[in-house]
């Protein structure tokens, strides 16, 4: 274990510009990777900066950067219609379920944000805690690392106070940024209710079980009377009024352009199946 962290913010205002709310919508993972890379080419090229809040349809395991793909029980996820795409951030895997999971992004300028990772985290985290408070959710920063229990599964790995949300002492967010030259991306999973058998089956012989699983990581469900709607809703709030965002939407565009870099690299198997330190297409 290591020393506790201090989590006071410097700042948890949002950067004075446009920003834009984009409510929740389902779409495959893939998907959902390319239009958080076109938020921030838009916000880079002097548009609307994003808020979103996103919902994975169907089911899908999202691999960490530099994540082997060995780790991967291909044959289960494909027998129970789980697709499997790769993040640009770090960390191991994240079983999204389409139920069981509320996703987000923030994307904007990369000279609006702090340069230091933490204080970066702090600012940003700031409306996933809001949410958390609305929904009713006791959660804060992790006090203290924690050890890990699956390197693979990124819910199982080691906490991190910078990151990881905790309720009750268990594992309810994790959160992770990437940084262009010129955008901020940070994106992360609010477990609404946990499926540990089903997030466990995307991988190959785990060292750990179900009962394990659930010792480390809760669900909004466990911890408030809030119905999966009710999270969404506070989420989106959290974040518009942090925000100061107007509801939006995507342009053709930005779908037109998301479509194909879907196709052409969340989808595609150089990407999502690639060896890490090996070299692949951007």
């Amino acid at each position: 274990m290591s020393d506790s962290v201090d989590h006071t913010p410097v700042d948890r205002e949002a950067p004075i510009g446009e920003w834009r709310l984009i409510r929740e919508a389902a779409r495959p993972g893939p998907m959902q990777m390319a239009l958080d890379e076109i938020a921030a080419e838009t916000a880079a090229a002097g548009g609307p900066r994003t808020v979103r809040v996103y919902q994975w349809e169907p089911g899908c395991l999202s691999l960490g950067y530099h994540q082997d793909p060995e780790t991967v029980d291909w044959a289960a996820c494909e027998a129970a219609g789980i697709d499997v795409t790769r993040r640009q951030t770090g960390g191991g895997g994240i079983y999204h379920d389409t139920y069981g999971d509320i996703s987000y992004s923030i994307t904007a300028p990369a000279a609006e944000f702090p340069t230091d990772l933490l204080d970066a985290y702090h600012l940003l985290c700031g409306p996933v805690l809001d949410a958390f408070e609305r929904m009713g959710v006791d959660a804060s920063f992790v006090d203290t690392e924690a050890d890990e229990l699956y390197t693979p599964a990124c819910y199982l790995r080691a906490l991190h106070p910078a990151h990881d949300i905790v309720a009750g002492g268990r594992k309810i967010s994790g959160n992770a940024q990437y940084r262009r030259k010129d955008a901020v991306i940070q994106h992360g999973s609010l477990t609404y209710s946990v499926l540990a058998d089903r997030h466990l089956s995307t991988f190959v012989d785990p060292s750990t079980d179900a009962d394990a699983f659930r010792g480390r990581v809760t669900g909004i469900d466990e911890q408030a009377d809030c119905s999966r709607e009710e999270a969404v809703s506070a989420l989106e709030s959290g974040l518009a009024e942090w925000a100061g965002a107007t509801e939006g939407s995507w342009t053709e565009g930005e779908l037109q352009r998301a479509e194909e870099r879907a196709a052409d690299k969340y989808a595609a198997a150089e990407w999502v199946r690639r060896v890490p330190g090996r070299r692949s297409v951007e």
